[in-house]
């Protein structure tokens, strides 16, 4: 079985028992780690993902990945995380979970704008650029990045004194 094939058929299995946590399955990847494999399984919801959700999606994962033998029988270590800040934006349900953060959209013309989510929805996303509203639509976009903000603007407010 090819990688890009064991890919699809890793993220065939694995949806729906993550689905079945109230999580969405975002990513797998499967690299060499030494004489081991390491399977990383990423997953997110609206709201985020606390570790009691990653140890019980790991739990489930781990049960399906035994009862498939999908792994095989060569030893492999199982990483279950949420997406990291650095994850691309690439599907309104990305956008969504991004409302109020800062981001760098991309856009298909080659052009790049950045502001703070206001609001997504299945047709595009609403931004902030400057105090000026503006909204792309998903047709539009490549992807995004949320930018990292040290002390966020909304902070700022409550913390002089």
């Amino acid at each position: 079985m090819g990688s890009a094939s064991s890919r699809d058929h890793l993220m065939k299995l694995l949806e729906p028992v993550v689905s079945a946590e109230g999580l969405d399955l975002e990513d797998i990847t499967v690299t060499q780690a030494g004489k081991r494999r390491l399977l990383r399984v990423i997953v997110d919801r609206d709201g985020g993902v606390s570790l009691d959700d990653v140890a019980d999606v790991s739990q489930a994962v781990s049960t399906a990945l035994d009862d498939d033998d999908s792994m095989g029988q060569a030893a492999y270590t199982l990483e279950v995380s949420s997406p990291g800040v650095d994850r691309p934006l690439t599907e309104p349900r990305h956008w969504r979970r991004a409302a109020t953060r800062l981001v760098k959209a991309e856009l298909k013309d080659g052009t790049v704008v950045e502001g703070r989510v206001v609001a997504a929805d299945a047709a595009g996303v609403d931004l902030d650029v400057a105090g000026a509203a503006r909204r792309l639509g998903y047709e539009d976009l490549t992807r995004g990045r949320v930018q990292v903000e040290f002390r966020r603007i909304d902070d700022v407010d409550g913390d002089e004194g």
